[in-house]
């Protein structure tokens, strides 16, 4: 492909010089069916600069691009610029998300399916009739035309008539879906006119399909075959059944697919959620109850497993409650109670095996699994007789595919077994759950990656490369980073030399005055909106009381968020203020994917070095990682740098980002906090994790002085609009 040929879908006048760049780097990879890695600051244009390149070499090539994210306003940001590309070069286009957003009538996915499945033996049953019909008057008509075997052959066809007439009945007393009924007996073609007429949003759909009395959902997949662009979620990618699904839409092979992740470094997270397991003492106690009378000779082998593993986990959490979990701590989200051992099996396996009585636990969980997928089939059949209201959820399948799954793998690398217990809202009594928690998700991604012709993982913060690669199992990718290459005057970066503030110095009231202090001269000191960063939402709630109590008006609006809070809400309530301050934690939904541009926000500040609550399960990843990693061309310590302090700086670079996005914007970006700082911190030093062009440009400032270097950063930029503040 032509260097040129690379800016066809390019939507605008001319691209940002690393854009052109980043552009032709990636068509050149796309060419040698490499992957990518793309680094770009906020801001600077990393979405066209993989879509502009990726479709362009999937037009001359004949294959899909599917772009995903996993951040709500990231999706809204592709349609927008899938809408400039289609009115500078016509492409179609289709934006995805899950059946239970779409869904007309409000049913779950075995539902949908059972009655996705009913509809359409409907339809092709009335069709059945329709030419039966049509058969039996010409066979009428050459009858009376003295055809002498007309008769005898219409009575047949008329036999056949009245059996396809009775079946019709009782399917039409059955389950079926009327939106998907008009979808197979319409004329879609006006629905399609209109879906590639422009680049809809799964919103558009749902509102058209509704007013036509159709299931949008089913349309949607039905026209996916030959687009050129997908816009989904991470799932649609990420879960392996879905994922097979999902290209079948599409009518590709894998190797016909080009994949663009953004905000790639998120994959690991989501990776790790589809990989993970778990079943629940309460799906347990119900396949037991499914059981129960079960005229079948695998009843009694999956009881037997089934019965065994659930007095096993009742044990087991029993006997944590009160020595490794407070129970009156236990509330109604899942606690997490360490049952993995080092040096043999985990806590539930043990009691499991003790409790076993029965002719083996492999023999007995493949019985239970094979009467399952029996139990599941009858359920699916009374849905769709419409002798059930719903389509049922076999338990037992559920239980016994797990309990297989847990014995088979829950001692390989990478999965760490746990028990989880919760505190039941109705009953107020406590019961757990089983759970294989997946530390590596390369387990997931690398076979992704490998399948697919070729992907663009693009992110602010995807350096270091080699971790990024090792991590998420890439083989060799180009690697592309871009600094912000906006005016370097507009922006200042402080590193703050408060007390650095580990765990135990963030409850001594020196220096909880000393933050306090610096964060009233910030807010202060900025002509506009100030966002404040803190390593969770108890310490965001602590400093949003100490400025509240010291306000006095003078500080403004102050917006705390919180776990339980609207996000879209609290940024709405910011953004419309002229003089708010924004407290949130580092790990919440407002430190990325969130665009904050020109007076949305001028200053954003880190406290602290947040590094995530280590838990057992970080502890699992980092042990994990270190068996996997650590070797003699690496850290020695790979568990603590690849599953903590480089997404912990992520997650910082990330918050930075929220300010400066375009050329012309301008603000202030400050770390608080001395581990940022060039002091002598030894190992709790954190400056080096970040890339080399952004740590030149920090600058040390003690406490006091940040208020005067501000005053003189937004004087400079005329930005107080009146009298500035006096220190």
């Amino acid at each position: 492909m032509a260097v040129d040929d690379a800016l066809r879908f390019f939507p605008y006048e001319t691209p940002y010089p690393n854009q052109r760049e980043a552009i032709d780097r990636i068509a050149n990879s796309l060419g040698q069916r490499r992957d990518v890695l793309l680094e770009g600051a906020p801001g600077t244009g990393k979405t066209l600069s993989a879509l502009v390149p990726a479709l362009a070499y999937a037009r001359e090539h004949d294959k899909t691009v599917v772009i995903t994210t996993n951040v709500h306003q990231q999706m809204r940001q592709f349609v927008e610029d899938a809408r400039a590309i289609t009115r500078t070069e016509p492409i179609r286009a289709v934006v995805f998300k899950g059946k239970k957003q779409m869904c007309h009538i409000d049913v779950g996915y075995q539902e949908c399916q059972s009655l996705r499945d009913t509809t359409r033996e409907l339809v092709d049953t009335e069709t059945d009739k329709d030419q039966l019909a049509a058969r039996q008057q010409e066979l009428l008509d050459a009858s009376k035309e003295g055809d002498s075997g007309a008769a005898e052959a219409r009575s047949a066809v008329m036999d056949e008539l009245d059996s396809v007439e009775d079946e019709l009945e009782e399917l039409r007393e059955g389950n079926v879906c009327d939106f998907y009924y008009n979808n197979l007996i319409d004329d879609n073609d006006e629905f399609f006119s209109w879906l590639f007429n422009d680049v809809r949003t799964p919103d558009d759909v749902y509102e058209y399909a509704d007013q036509q009395g159709l299931c949008g959902y089913e349309l949607l997949k039905e026209g996916m075959e030959g687009v050129d662009l997908v816009v989904c979620n991470y799932h649609h990618l990420l879960d392996p059944m879905i994922r097979e699904q999902f290209f079948r839409w599409l009518d590709r092979d894998p190797d016909d697919v080009i994949t663009v992740f953004d905000e790639a470094h998120n994959i690991v997270d989501a990776a790790r959620d589809h990989a993970t397991r778990t079943v629940t003492e309460n799906t347990l106690a119900s396949a037991l109850d499914e059981l129960d009378g079960l005229d079948d000779s695998r009843a009694e082998p999956a009881r037997n497993v089934i019965e065994a593993f659930l007095e096993a986990l009742q044990s087991t959490y029993d006997t944590g409650l009160g020595t490794k979990i407070n129970p009156r701590k236990v509330g109604d989200e899942w606690t997490d109670l360490a049952v993995a051992n080092r040096d043999r099996r985990d806590d539930l396996t043990l009691a499991f095996l003790q409790r076993y009585e029965g002719r083996g636990i492999s023999i007995e969980a493949e019985l239970a699994v094979q009467l399952g997928k029996v139990l599941d089939e009858e359920y699916e059949q009374a849905y769709r007789d419409g002798d059930a209201t719903t389509r049922a959820e076999c338990q037992t399948l559920q239980a016994a595919t797990f309990i297989s799954t847990w014995m088979s793998e829950g001692d390989e690398l990478g999965q760490h077994p746990m028990v989880g217990v919760r505190r039941d809202g109705a009953t107020e009594e406590i019961y757990g759950r089983a759970e294989l928690y997946t530390c590596i998700p390369r387990e997931v991604t690398s076979e992704l990656f490998d399948e697919v012709y070729a992907s663009i993982l693009m992110s602010a913060t995807l350096r270091p490369f080699d971790v990024t690669e090792d991590v998420l199992g890439l083989d060799s990718p180009a690697r592309l980073a871009y600094k912000l290459n906006y005016p370097e005057a507009n922006r200042r970066t402080y590193a703050a030399k408060v007390p650095a503030l580990f765990a135990s110095e963030r409850d001594n009231p020196e220096t909880q005055e000393i933050v306090t202090e610096l964060l009233e001269d910030v807010i202060r000191f900025t002509p506009g909106n100030t966002l404040l960063f803190f390593p969770s939402y108890s310490e965001s709630e602590r400093y949003y009381d100490r400025l509240d109590d010291s306000n006095a008006g003078e500080l403004g609006t102050l917006v705390l968020d919180g776990s339980d809070r609207s996000t879209e809400k609290l940024r709405t309530r910011f953004v419309d203020s002229d003089n708010a301050t924004l407290c949130t934690s580092l790990w919440g939904t407002l430190a990325e994917g969130v665009s904050f541009d020109g007076d949305d926000a001028r200053t954003v500040v880190v406290v602290g070095v947040p590094y995530p609550h280590l838990s057992e399960r970080m502890d699992a990843v980092q042990d994990a990682y270190n068996r996997a990693y650590s070797d003699s061309r690496r850290t020695r310590d790979a568990g603590w740098a690849y599953a903590v302090e480089i997404p912990t700086i992520r997650k910082t670079r990330q918050a930075l980002g929220r300010v400066i996005r375009s050329p012309e914007d301008f603000g202030v970006r400050i770390l608080a906090d001395k581990r940022y700082t060039q002091a002598d911190m030894g190992k709790y030093s954190v400056r080096g994790s970040f890339p080399v062009e952004e740590r030149e440009e920090f600058v040390d400032i003690k406490p006091q002085k940040l208020k005067f270097a501000m005053l003189n950063f937004y004087t400079d930029h005329d930005a107080y609009g009146g009298d500035p503040p006096e220190p």
